[in-house]
């Protein structure tokens, strides 16, 4: 059996500030394609759908749009919740939903019940486990006060337990939308420690052939029946170096599985530039991230004036700029209020300016600015 494993679509999510929903209907496009063209059983899609309990319209008619697709072709797919899903909206008309192949899985008391699929060689039972916050289902698991791992724990023992009942033969697959020991994490993932320590053992999902996982960001082999698909598109500049992917697996007769990496659409490079500004605006090696969304860390001692516009010529689009200043003058320097005490208000802006240029002072012009500044401050005040 042929099943192509996704998660991590965000739907609706931008990249800072940037809309991605053009790119997003092109993944999906792609997705469908590759479900047509390489002949998918199947679609596993491991959580994360939204990138929000309460998404965007626009977001939701994309979804609606991919369902349909797949309908049409009639390839089934089963999806799950994550942790930015509400799995309660999600799963609405879940049962009409079914009826056309789309299998939304969304209800912890549903994790024993699997997705019969069938092949020639038999039936596969495909298992959707939803995002288990323990603080909320740890009492439908009887798992007291338990975190992630005592609760996605009892989830599978279930999922065992029902396979054990099936016929001598039957291959399993698992759906799980959770942080697996080993896997590398990136800045885009939301955190959930919330409820105990958030990592799981990937020993939680022995005894199935299969493990689809959704959560991480980066495409990773955690063992050969564990994988993380990672997100389709880069959602921070964490994932510059990360290859965006889906995972073509088949599923031979006896559970054997044959792995493929089926390389996503890309909007755009990803670029991670760091320097001083002269220096980065001259490099002839930063020629290739020109057309890159650019995040830009300047490490002058002194702040440069205008950077962003600066970059921005070169790089037409730099997204983010941060400072990182190399070469301030050594040694401990009196605390902000400390310098406050006594001085003007000219001496205290002054300061400041000082201050978070790392030891620079301003110059003559600046100062002049920084006096037109108080004045005219002063006389607002006055006409209050």
């Amino acid at each position: 059996m042929r099943l192509l494993h996704t998660s991590d679509w965000h739907l609706g999510r931008s990249f800072h500030r940037v809309g991605l929903l053009d790119a997003q209907r092109a993944f999906l496009e792609h997705l469908v394609s590759v479900v047509r063209d390489h002949r998918v059983d199947a679609v596993l899609v491991a959580g994360d759908i939204y990138d929000r309990a309460v998404p965007p319209l626009p977001a939701v008619q994309l979804f609606d749009e991919v369902l349909h697709h797949l309908a049409a072709l009639g390839t089934p797919a089963v999806m799950i919740s994550g942790n930015h899903d509400s799995g309660r909206r999600l799963g609405v008309g879940a049962g009409l939903i079914g009826r056309a192949g789309i299998h939304l899985r969304t209800d912890p008391a549903g994790c024993a019940t699997p997705v019969l699929l069938r092949d020639e060689h038999g039936e596969v039972a495909c298992y959707g486990l939803p995002y288990l916050e323990p603080t909320l289902v740890r009492d439908h698991f009887a798992a007291g006060k338990a975190g992630h791992t005592q609760v996605l724990g009892a989830a599978m023992d279930q999922v065992r337990a029902d396979l054990a009942g099936r016929p001598e033969g039957t291959r399993s697959v698992v759906l799980a939308h959770a942080l697996v020991t080993g896997g590398a994490e990136s800045d885009s993932e939301r955190d959930i420690t919330v409820g105990g320590v958030s990592s799981v053992p990937a020993s939680v999902f022995d005894g199935v052939d299969y493990a689809a996982l959704g959560h991480l960001h980066g495409c990773q082999t955690i063992s050969d029946r564990v994988r993380y698909s990672g997100s389709p598109l880069a959602y921070s500049f964490s994932e510059a170096g990360h290859r965006k992917s889906m995972w073509l697996i088949d599923l031979g007769p006896h559970g054997e599985i044959d792995a493929e990496r089926l390389d996503c659409p890309v909007p755009r490079p990803l670029a991670r530039i760091r320097g001083r500004l002269e220096d980065l605006l001259a490099d002839p090696a930063l020629t290739r991230h020109t057309d890159s969304w650019v995040e830009a860390t300047l490490t002058d001692s002194a702040r440069p004036a205008e950077p962003m516009a600066r970059l921005s010529a070169r790089f037409a689009h730099v997204l983010s700029l941060a400072f990182d200043p190399q070469g301030a003058p050594p040694g401990e320097r009196p605390s902000y209020a400390q310098r406050l005490r006594g001085r003007t208000d000219q001496q205290i802006t002054e300061d400041f300016v000082t201050h978070v240029r790392s030891g620079r002072e301003p110059d003559a012009r600046e100062r002049d600015v920084l006096g037109d500044a108080l004045e005219a401050a002063r006389a607002e005040e006055n006409t209050r």
